[in-house]
């Protein structure tokens, strides 16, 4: 039976941003946002956290898991996710934790899946060392991520990340997210670059794939 867990409340609530996130990203999924979604969760098992689950986009594709913890702490948007739990295959348990303040205990989860989520999180360096602390030494976090794009591109991102974090909930146009998981402990294994089309403006580059503990 899918439930939902209590926790610490995230302090933000973006009801305009979750009221048509799901109309801006359609045209995404449907070319190829769903089809990557598809490849890279629908055989994963065991016990899953996702954070930053936003309005449920992963729901129907999980399906082997045993469970899944599906963490969003903006109300709006886990409203949304509430709505859509129909979707889901299998058991899932929402909770309105933040990444950076996970109340798990260290070594619980086979997989941590994340998608277009580390680009918003407060405090990065200090999420991904949540999501390693988590993790089993033989787990695997998810990442499908849009990421600072090269040369030109890569400036017009930084002159805009400000505008568009105030449009776009907290969203940083260029973080470097797979330097970042490298640096908090975690293997890339693989994770692949891609240039899909459409994509929104400005959201050129994307990342997709694991990343591993190291070996002990």
């Amino acid at each position: 039976m899918n439930q939902e867990m209590t926790g610490r409340q995230g302090v933000g609530e973006h009801r305009f941003f979750a009221r048509w996130y799901d109309t801006v990203t359609g045209p995404l999924e449907r070319r190829w946002l769903g089809r990557v979604r598809e490849e890279l969760l629908a055989d994963l098992g065991g016990q899953i956290l996702e954070i930053g689950a936003g309005t449920g986009a992963n729901l129907a594709h999980y399906r082997r898991a045993d469970h899944v913890v599906a963490a969003e702490p903006d109300p709006a948007m886990r409203e949304r996710l509430r709505r859509r739990l129909g979707e889901a295959r299998v058991p899932v348990e929402l909770s309105p934790v933040r990444v950076e303040d996970l109340p798990f205990g260290d070594d619980t989860f086979d997989v941590v899946v994340s998608t277009l989520v580390l680009c918003s999180v407060a405090d990065l360096p200090a999420a991904l060392a949540e999501v390693r602390r988590v993790l089993r030494p033989a787990g695997r976090l998810v990442v499908i991520e849009h990421v600072r794009d090269d040369g030109v591109r890569g400036r017009a991102q930084d002159a805009l990340a400000p505008l568009w974090r105030r449009l776009a909930a907290g969203c940083h146009l260029n973080r470097d997210i797979a330097t970042a998981i490298r640096t908090a402990g975690l293997e890339a294994g693989p994770i692949d670059t891609f240039r899909p089309r459409p994509t929104l403006p400005i959201l050129h580059r994307w990342i997709r794939g694991t990343a591993t503990p190291p070996e002990m």
